[in-house]
């Protein structure tokens, strides 16, 4: 079993409760929550933000011309191809996507998990930096399958999420999974056992934030007046 397997497999629960979130799953009866989706796409955009400046950390520490243009091309995909399924969201709600671009307050998980990517990328070597970004990458790919499979949803264009489900199981995006996978799995061939065990961790720490980001979004979650005061005075 090769180590980016081994990963999926052992966080296998992880996906599967991803999968059965509420937010996921209104989503395939298309019955999300307006509140749920606005939270969702503010806090979405400036995670992605994040999302890109790690790839970019990739390419800074690539070893290869083929590294720097495979973590390029993932860049151009996350700034604009992730419009696709923002643009979706934003119709269903009917809300603008350039209002979701206005600055908010960054909510506690988004908080956590972006803290998460950037220190695992600026103080790890290239396998780090991908076991944070492949959980994101990872589950959204597996749940839109599961999705689109169980939907049908090839057959039903007029599904208010189609655009949104479409996306995570395109051809572009099962591509660019492998592409990470593959380097993850050549880059850890003669690696110590220490040195995987902690990649391991970071990677199974972003599915448990993936889940908790749906969470987030679910709920609406805001830090309280007195850690918002403290966020903003950690940041001035």
């Amino acid at each position: 079993m090769s180590f980016s397997a081994k990963l999926r497999s052992d966080a296998g629960f992880l996906f599967d409760a991803i999968y059965q979130h509420p937010f996921v799953q209104d989503i395939a009866h298309e019955r999300l929550a307006r509140e749920a989706i606005i939270h969702y796409v503010q806090q979405d955009v400036m995670y992605l933000n994040t999302y890109a400046r790690v790839y970019g950390l990739g390419i800074a520490k690539a070893q290869t011309r083929e590294q720097m243009q495979m973590f390029h091309h993932l860049i151009s995909v996350v700034l604009t191809g992730e419009l696709v399924p923002h643009y979706n969201l934003c119709r269903v709600a009917k809300v603008q996507y350039e209002d979701m671009k206005r600055p908010v307050p960054v909510a506690p998980t988004a908080h956590h998990y972006m803290r998460h990517m950037l220190t695992s990328a600026y103080t790890g070597q290239l396998p780090d930096i991908i076991a944070a970004v492949l959980p994101c990458f990872w589950t959204y790919v597996d749940f839109g399958r599961r999705l689109a499979k169980e939907m049908d949803i090839a057959s039903h264009p007029e599904h208010a999420f189609y655009d949104w489900i479409s996306f995570y199981t395109s051809d572009e995006m099962l591509s660019g999974l492998k592409q990470l996978t593959d380097l993850l799995d050549a880059l850890t061939e003669n690696t110590s056992a220490e040195d995987l065990a902690n990649i391991q961790s970071i990677f199974n720490d972003g599915c448990r934030m993936e889940y908790r980001f749906f969470d987030m979004a679910y709920t609406q979650e805001r830090w309280s007046p007195a850690e918002d005061t403290l966020v903003e005075g950690a940041t001035q």
